[in-house]
């Protein structure tokens, strides 16, 4: 099972750093670079320089990293960030419009700490993608050089009973310790949950003898009693890792150190969350290519001819499509057509897996490219002949003007959250781009320090 804890966040002190608003930040990997400066003006506190450093020109390569050890000690240092007294959990809560809709959805969770483990068939802790070396060396350059998480990483957990939805539901309706609102218009809300226990830090705390059970004990023995869904942050839980084998080389006889555990969200699997698909862009095929592609179809799938503007706005809010239906949308400067996938005429074309990997939408386009585009798993490494992007307004831009050599987009539904979890459990690991949980959540509203 699972090792969750509550800790002792660091967090920005509103009573000496005012409104929060200016200081959190989206997650570094959605980050873009007029996203990066636009974030570093806006205020000197702003948690990107925690999570995402800037380089200056001819600098040492590791300079970025240690100026962040400095930046981070000087706000501890002049009390910006404030250690809390008692251990917690720390409810959150998201209300967001799903986007291309006025469908507005509320989810809640809670950080905590989590035991680190190799993934491995058994394990306690599951993923669902493959990790690339870029990503996980910058982590663990930013970890070392801090010995901080500065964002979480966002896990799954099931309760059917609902115990935990009634749990933060009941602490959601206490004022909250913080409140902001980004700037794509989601509200975020952040709760202190002490655990009510006595005694030291880490694994000696115990609760109160005879008292009730508090909601922050509540929600870790619910999310606690089966095995965690990674849902995002599976660079940043391997980079944990990584650090974690580091430390014990030079403390392998602290019990229970603290770089053990890594800061976790973790969300309810049973509540209506947010996947948004990433759409495909193919170039590179020309006016032959792309005559066999669309000559080829009629064997993998039913094709319908639909207007393109309705197809385009169709998929422009797929996240409030159930997904997992084998349908999908295909656009050429020619017309537009729905795709519904013969699963049978897949028999063989399919990569090795289980059943639920065999059965994603993204495995059956991705069948379906090699097929009949030549488009395997190395050109898709290669990154020259599929784009990416989450709105089918772009994609249809894209493939209208030839940009890039684009020639055709196929337009995705979203993966459902059962099939990623029924895809973990059998220790698969989905193609590139088959997930976006949205909303994310804010960088700089709870801090981990490696420390008890």
């Amino acid at each position: 099972m699972p090792d969750l804890r509550s800790f002792r966040a660091l967090r920005f002190d509103p009573s000496l750093v005012g409104d929060l608003t200016p200081i959190v930040a989206p997650p570094y990997d959605v980050i873009g670079p007029e996203l990066h400066r636009t974030l570093l003006a806006r205020h000197p506190l702003n948690a990107v320089r925690l999570d995402l450093p800037r380089s200056e020109p001819g600098e040492d390569p590791d300079e970025r990293y240690r100026r962040v050890a400095r930046t981070f000690a000087a706000w501890r240092s002049d009390g910006s960030l404030r250690k809390d007294p008692r251990p917690a959990v720390y409810v959150y809560e998201q209300t967001y419009l799903v986007p291309g809709t006025r469908l507005e959805r509320t989810q809640r969770g809670f950080f905590a700490r989590l035991r680190l483990e190799p993934f491995g068939a058994g394990g306690a802790v599951l993923p669902h993608e493959r990790t690339m070396s870029g990503p996980k060396e910058d982590r663990y350059r930013l970890l070392r050089a801090t010995g901080v998480n500065t964002s979480p990483v966002v896990c799954m957990f099931e309760d059917p009973q609902r115990g935990a939805a009634a749990i933060l539901a009941g602490v959601a309706a206490t004022p909250a310790a913080a409140d902001v609102t980004d700037d794509d218009g989601v509200r975020h809300r952040l709760w202190v949950a002490p655990d009510g226990s006595t005694g030291g830090e880490g694994a000696d705390r115990a609760p109160e003898p005879d008292a009730p059970e508090s909601p922050a004990l509540g929600l870790l023995r619910i999310a606690g009693a089966g095995p965690v869904f990674i849902a995002d942050g599976h660079h940043r839980y391997v980079t944990a890792l990584r650090y974690r084998d580091e430390r014990r080389m030079t403390r392998s006889c602290e019990p229970d150190p603290p770089f053990d555990f890594l800061l976790v969200l973790m969300l309810d699997a049973g509540d209506q969350l947010t996947v948004l698909p990433t759409h495909r862009v193919i170039r590179g095929l020309g006016d032959e290519g792309l005559a066999i592609v669309r000559d080829g179809l009629d064997r993998l799938f039913s094709v319908e001819a639909v207007d393109r503007a309705q197809l385009v706005e169709r998929f422009e809010a797929a996240g409030k499509l159930a997904g997992g239906g084998g349908r999908m949308g295909l656009l050429t400067r020619d017309g537009a057509w729905q795709l519904t996938a013969r699963r049978p005429a897949f028999h063989g074309l399919l990569p090795p897996g289980g059943e639920a990997i065999r059965s994603l939408d993204v495995s059956l386009l991705g069948a379906a490219l090699e097929s009949l585009a030549g488009i395997d798993d190395a050109a898709v490494a290669a990154g020259q002949r599929i784009g990416y992007t989450k709105s089918a307004a772009e994609a249809a831009k894209l493939v209208a003007g030839a940009v890039d050599g684009a020639d055709t987009a196929f337009l995705l539904e979203p993966t459902p959250v059962s099939s990623i979890m029924a895809v973990a459990r059998d220790g698969d690991v989905m193609p590139q781009k088959s997930t976006y949980f949205y909303p994310k959540a804010l960088t700089g509203l709870v801090l981990n320090p490696h420390e008890w």
